[in-house]
């Protein structure tokens, strides 16, 4: 059933744009909607059911564009009770079944570089009749702050072991569930259409390189892509004349929106994140033996409510699960 609803403007106390956003927003968060990723139109009747509720006495019905409107407020209150009841009910069936989907599907928090191939393997779980998980992407630090401040969360993955370490060490990590299963390469990235390239060595000239400019990189005190930039270019004897010409991202998709802009001459992002883009070029790899191994641990949280989160981390780490992260450019273990 198709429903299309028109707001009353008119009278002093009509219905404004941001209090039925917030309407929904508060419906859908008592649902277990928890994320920007998962959009409202996902689930129309849940919005609708709650829109009822709240707002029928500024809500103009329609049924289809060829039925004329019925201005609700005009209406009998028995005539309004009945219909009320009638929609209630008409959505009530619709609205169990989003429940049921959006409790059971899992809450995955995951590292900003697997953007693209979580999304996919998300994507591959739902297609086998799964619960699509709802992904929630940041710095790995980040995330897992929140998960120690007890965010409610099913899965996490991180771009690091580090990370990982300190969820454990709170004991926020199911026993026997942390795997490492992926890993990357670290590569020096430069605006698309530069020209130019940098033989990634010892002592290599990248500070005169920049020149006035700045290497972009996810935060080294803190983000894994930027912990690893940072070793890579200690290892090879250029962090001293680097460090004053950071510019620090909060995470690896904010070093590398700076190159795409062109407000980065050069930055350091994983191999996956350049394959990303088409507004970056890869200038050089930095050898795997410049920075530590590059790993992705997943693990089901300790108070992981959904059914499904220990299945979808299994796919994840199955062989057809690996071969989706492979199609994007991570290395699988």
């Amino acid at each position: 059933m198709q429903l299309r609803l028109r707001f009353s403007w008119r009278s002093q106390g009509a219905l404004r744009i941001h209090n039925l956003r917030r309407t929904l927003a508060t419906g859908l968060q008592r649902l277990g909607v928890r994320n920007e990723t998962t959009p409202v139109s996902d689930f129309p009747e849940v919005g609708l059911f709650y829109c009822i509720c709240t707002q029928a006495r500024e809500f103009y019905l329609f049924r289809s564009p060829a039925i004329p409107r019925i201005p609700i407020g005009r209406v009998r209150i028995q005539v309004l009770k009945w219909l009320l009841a009638f929609l209630v009910l008409a959505t009530m069936a619709e609205v169990s079944t989003a429940y049921a989907r959006v409790r059971n599907s899992p809450l995955v928090l995951a590292a900003a570089s697997l953007q693209e191939s979580l999304t996919a393997a998300a994507d591959s779980w739902a297609a086998r009749k799964h619960p699509k998980p709802v992904i929630s992407f940041a710095a790995s630090s980040a995330l897992a702050r929140q998960i120690e401040s007890g965010a409610p969360a099913d899965i996490f993955i991180s771009a690091d072991e580090e990370w990982m370490d300190s969820v454990q060490k709170h004991g926020l990590v199911r026993a026997g569930t942390r795997t490492a299963f992926l890993g990357n390469r670290l590569v020096l990235i430069a605006p698309a259409g530069s020209r130019g390239g940098l033989a990634i060595r010892r002592d290599f000239p990248l500070a005169a390189a920049l020149g006035d400019g700045r290497l972009a990189v996810a935060d080294p005190d803190s983000v894994p892509a930027g912990k690893y930039a940072k070793a890579a270019l200690t290892s090879l004897g250029v962090w001293a004349g680097i460090e004053p010409k950071l510019a620090r991202g909060e995470n690896v998709r904010s070093a590398l929106a700076f190159v795409e802009r062109g407000e980065a001459p050069y930055g350091i992002v994983y191999e996956t994140d350049a394959m990303a883009s088409k507004k970056v070029r890869i200038v050089g790899r930095f050898p795997a033996n410049s920075h530590p191994p590059i790993s992705y641990p997943v693990a089901v949280l300790t108070n992981a409510k959904s059914p499904d989160a220990e299945g979808f981390r299994r796919f994840l780490i199955s062989s057809a699960g690996k071969a989706i992260f492979r199609r994007y450019g991570f290395t699988a273990r």
